[in-house]
């Protein structure tokens, strides 16, 4: 029998998953979202999240509540008597009431291995320290921070050279999957709860514009890591000097390489950049405003010969 499911997300990221629950025959009877936010090149125009998108081609009802502190906005979420709330990046912290709002509960994707990176960024994050998988995890969310019992997971290799938004697109197709494969299960009265282990919490902080910066003085797969943990976005960067005035310059890729040398120092005239042990190649570049090139393409319009200092 199909479940009557709340839906709750906002990004791409969720997409995928009320497209395959949608699919699976499942009742969705309302898409929770953010509400509209200023986008456009002027940021004028108010933009309905890409979940908000993809509920109206669906045909679905949607609600943009700013919170659930309304007693209105609470009854109303009751008043669906939904099965069970599956919640996948939504971006708001659900107090007790909408938790208990169901008659199953809530349901969370997370994009780690709980414990590991509970939080806001766990995929930068995961990419950023270097770890060699992650996965997509069905969670029965409590009151906690990504803290409820695990009902599934699926593991993800993490490559050496695999950007931010490749793991992305691999975990969201993959989180798809598992969130259709976990209410198949609920509604057979077949999904198993096991709690998170007391050890290995790790929280997924939000990226900080401050921490998005270059340090070219840790090592070279350390400032490899913090490239592609941040590509495509909010992208890692280093300041130039271009025509007297210092300009932000985006690296989207990289690849580590054994040479060495000063710190922050170009070694060639191919952009090797010495880190405090080893070098970075830097392989894909953007100027503030500019297109995304390769660094045969950007050396061209901008060379950085041997030398240089990167700030």
């Amino acid at each position: 029998m199909p479940l009557r499911i709340i839906f709750m997300g906002t990004p791409e990221f969720s997409v995928p998953t009320l497209a395959a629950l949608a699919q699976a025959g499942h009742e969705i009877v309302a898409v929770y979202t953010q509400p509209p936010r200023p986008g456009g090149r002027r940021g004028l125009d108010l933009q309905k999240s890409p979940v908000h998108q993809a509920a109206e081609l669906l045909g679905l009802q949607v609600l943009t509540p700013v919170n659930f502190k309304g007693e209105a906005d609470r009854q109303t979420f009751r008043d669906f008597n939904a099965d069970v709330a599956v919640v996948v990046a939504y971006g708001l912290l659900l107090p007790k009431v909408i938790l208990q709002g169901t008659r199953l509960g809530c349901y969370n994707g997370h994009a780690s291995l709980l414990p590991r990176w509970r939080g806001a960024a766990p995929i930068q994050r995961a990419i950023m320290a270097g770890d060699h998988e992650t996965g997509m995890m069905v969670m029965k969310m409590d009151e906690g921070l990504d803290t409820g019992d695990v009902a599934l997971t699926r593991v993800v290799a993490i490559t050496p050279e695999m950007t931010a938004g490749e793991l992305h697109d691999r975990l969201m197709l993959a989180g798809a999957r598992l969130m259709t494969e976990a209410m198949e299960k609920l509604d057979a009265d077949d999904l198993p709860l096991t709690p998170q282990a007391g050890h290995g919490v790790i929280y997924a902080s939000k990226i900080s514009k401050a921490e998005t910066r270059i340090d070219f003085k840790k090592t070279a797969t350390e400032v490899h890591n913090h490239i592609r943990g941040l590509s495509p976005f909010p992208g890692a960067w280093f300041e130039l000097e271009i025509g007297g005035r210092q300009e932000r310059i985006k690296v989207l890729a990289g690849v580590v390489e054994a040479a060495g040398g000063e710190s922050g120092t170009a070694l060639f005239d191919d952009l090797t950049i010495a880190c405090s042990e080893g070098s970075v190649r830097l392989t894909r570049l953007q100027k503030a405003g500019g297109k995304v090139l390769d660094a045969d393409d950007f050396r061209r319009g901008t060379p950085i010969p041997a030398g240089t200092r990167l700030a």
